[in-house]
């Protein structure tokens, strides 16, 4: 019996939405993805990328917006 190596699907959370987005490219980092979402979720210009949590067959990777104060 031969083996078979599988690659994990990535998966990409907004922690304060709970919005689950799509791997749009596996060839990626998670910083291109980041920047990749970030015209249609303009939080993720300023959160930080927590994971890779490995989940049965998937590496959840969780984006958590950073709030500061100004002055």
């Amino acid at each position: 019996m031969a083996l078979q190596i599988t690659g994990l699907k990535r998966v990409f959370k907004l922690k304060d939405k709970k919005v689950e987005l799509t791997d749009p490219n596996e060839n990626m980092s998670p910083e291109e993805v980041q920047k990749f979402y970030s015209a249609k979720h303009p939080e993720l210009t300023n959160s930080t990328i927590n994971g890779p949590k490995i989940v049965g067959n998937t590496a959840e990777y969780s984006f958590a917006t950073t709030v500061g104060t100004k002055g």
